[in-house]
């Protein structure tokens, strides 16, 4: 009686073994509007998430907040932690080692560079600490020629003491003052993001790369060497983030050419991330504010989930 649930056991290890982390590796990209602690940052133009700011974000709404983002990871990831988590408009450091606290029972850690954004909102890639090695990190600043925005976050990360793969994390300019406007900022961070795959690839031909991030335009195979996973998403009427009725994949994963048939992305899409779009109908994502309206949401984006297997 002892042999068949040896096998059970051997073929749950596998199992187990494939879906996390022996034969795949699964990563997230998410836009989590607004991180802010409730604290002021003289140096960043923080003052509407204060207490007696416009959105008058107290603490209580900053610690619902964090509970909201920790909700969300936790539902990705199941039973095991994802290994890689990108997270764009995120303060500061104490924002994420707070948000780490929640997620605990995953050991995550995480690598931050201030940026020189106006608000204070930077990119951040947390990692499982019992899987990822940080190999090396650096801000990578996008020069507008006067104008401020997110720097790129490069990371080296050694998985399971195995397989090295390169991050670069993103969050381009907006289209705030309208796409056409805005369109050249965008284009700066794209060459620049090329420059840093030509980099790489110069060193190591065959690198893994993944790009991703919020870039705040519609997907797009423009960056040479890499494949834009979020194409078909959007081609099918999928979308990450609501604006005016439409969706739109703003955000995206970039994976090197060559691992194009070994990874897989979807949206992160449950019906409590979601509520009725009463003006455009259909769904749309249930966010933290509608304008100044504290909404006790999630974010007025939606998580990507990545998966790249062997």
């Amino acid at each position: 009686m002892r042999f068949p649930r040896l096998i059970l056991i051997v073929l749950f290890s596998i199992a187990c073994g494939f879906l996390f982390g022996q034969d795949s590796l699964t990563i997230i990209s998410y836009n989590v509007e607004n991180l802010f602690d409730c604290q002021h940052d003289s140096l960043k133009n923080d003052s509407s998430f204060l207490p007696d700011g416009m959105h008058h974000w107290t603490y209580y709404r900053y610690q619902t907040k964090l509970d909201r983002i920790a909700q969300v990871l936790v539902n990705i990831s199941g039973w095991e932690s994802v290994p890689l988590v990108g997270l764009c408009e995120v303060e500061n450091e104490r924002c994420l080692r707070d948000l780490c606290y929640r997620l605990r029972r995953f050991h995550y850690r995480f690598v931050h560079y201030d940026s020189p954004d106006e608000r204070g909102v930077d990119v951040a890639l947390l990692y499982d600490s019992t899987r990822v090695q940080i190999l090396s990190s650096r801000p990578v600043h996008v020069d507008l020629q006067g104008d401020k925005t997110r720097d790129i976050l490069y990371a080296c990360c050694l998985i399971q003491q195995r397989d090295t793969i390169h991050i670069l994390l993103c969050h381009l300019p907006s289209q705030l003052g309208g796409s056409a406007n805005t369109k050249e900022k965008r284009l700066i961070a794209k060459r620049l993001l090329q420059y840093q795959v030509d980099s790489i690839r110069a060193i190591q031909p065959a690198a893994t790369i993944v790009v991703m991030g919020d870039m705040n335009t519609d997907p797009a195979d423009d960056i040479t060497g890499m494949r834009n996973l979020m194409l078909p998403l959007q081609q099918s009427g999928k979308g990450t983030h609501k604006y005016q009725g439409i969706w739109s994949c703003l955000d995206q994963f970039y994976v090197s050419a060559p691992l194009a048939e070994q990874a897989h992305v979807h949206i992160f899409a449950p019906e409590w991330l979601l509520e009725e779009d009463s003006k455009y109908l259909d769904k749309q994502p249930k966010r933290t504010y509608k304008g100044y309206r504290y909404h006790d949401g999630y974010s007025d984006h939606l998580p990507i989930v990545l998966r790249i297997t062997k």
